[in-house]
């Protein structure tokens, strides 16, 4: 097979077809340090500067030898959009919403007609020309964002949604039709403006936290509905041990799923994807591995992903900010090797 892109061989795999080799990159945010440092972008101001912005998500390539280009760094712009208050963070700390919305006006919401105006929007679609400027075809552009369940939580907070789940679930339905919709209208734009693909990721959709019954009940519908309005590829992240959903997952009608290293049986969680027709994206250890390890223990964890079949070889959840380098560049490095040996 003739060398081809890395966003030609992203572009084939979420196709469902053959490539040459396993790409190298994130689906999930990072930021780390090191690329602040070497790109002279730094953190709180390149998530509130597209031109900073673009710089940081490209630098993940140009450093660590990434073959995707992954942005925004957080998972609160649309919390910050629908009116929650937010802690920008710093340098090490990614920005988190302080304070969502009163119950009367959770009842009450609808998505605003500027809501596209509203927040860090702007600056990040923004950010999605430049990026799509810089690298053209060359790099898969990946935009992350926070779905419906994980926005929810933020607007509502996570007590008190999951209060909600037990006693008032009419609230909890229209809440996260409300915010289905806001995911779908701000990836859209997104895809408009240069990214290549989107994906939505969760934490409060885990099994850790809520029983698969509601993801199938609750989550699974919406997860369809934003699958099927995309207007381009997409990908569904779900953190924690999702070994429970993943059967759920992969009939949502995404290109692929990404999953962290807590999921207990990679393999099986491979061979359920593939059967429908889901590419798998993961799953070396961010908290562990990536932070605290040496780049010979991630050449050794990326190995064992590579050898169950992990289509995409990637960071299992966000990476810490704190993450070296080196440790980066030793995924690269290992997929290398895997194709030598």
């Amino acid at each position: 097979m003739d060398e081809i892109t890395p966003k030609e061989r992203m572009v084939r795999l979420l196709k469902g077809k053959t490539v040459d080799k396993t790409p190298v990159g994130s689906f999930t945010s990072m930021s780390p340090v090191d690329l602040m440092e070497l790109s002279g972008s730094q953190r709180p101001e390149a998530d509130r500067d597209s031109e900073k912005m673009a710089t940081l998500a490209i630098s993940a390539s140009k450093f660590a030898g990434f073959e995707t280009v992954r942005y925004p760094f957080d998972m609160v712009t649309l919390g910050e959009a629908m009116g929650c208050e937010i802690d920008i963070g710093t340098k090490k700390r990614t920005p988190s919403v302080t304070s969502g919305l009163s119950e009367e006006a959770i009842r009450e919401l609808e998505l605003p007609e500027d809501f596209l105006e509203n927040g860090r929007i702007p600056t990040i679609l923004d950010a999605s020309r430049i990026i799509k400027e810089e690298v053209k075809d060359e790099l898969p552009v990946i935009m992350g964002v926070e779905g419906p369940i994980d926005l929810a939580s933020n607007i509502a907070d996570i007590k008190t949604f999951m209060k909600w789940l037990l006693k008032d679930r009419e609230i909890v339905e229209k809440l996260l039709d409300v915010c289905t919709d806001a995911c779908i209208e701000y990836a859209n734009a997104c895809l408009k403006h240069g990214a290549d693909t989107v994906c939505i990721a969760e934490a409060v959709a885990s099994p850790d936290l809520l029983p698969p019954s509601d993801f199938d009940n609750l989550l699974k519908p919406r997860y369809q509905k934003i699958a099927e309005n995309l207007e381009g590829h997409r990908v569904l992240h779900v953190c924690g041990k999702s070994d429970k959903i993943i059967p759920s997952m992969v009939e949502c009608g995404f290109n692929g799923i990404s999953i962290e290293e807590n999921v207990r049986d990679f393999k099986t969680a491979v061979e359920t994807a593939h059967k429908n027709n889901n590419i798998v994206i993961g799953n070396v250890s961010t908290s562990q591995t990536l932070y605290n390890g040496t780049p010979e223990q991630v050449i050794s964890e990326s190995f064992d992903c590579l050898k169950n079949g992990v289509d995409v070889l990637a960071p299992g959840c966000g990476i810490a900010p704190e993450s070296p380098l080196a440790n980066l560049k030793a995924m690269v490095q290992a997929r290398n090797e895997y194709y030598k040996s």
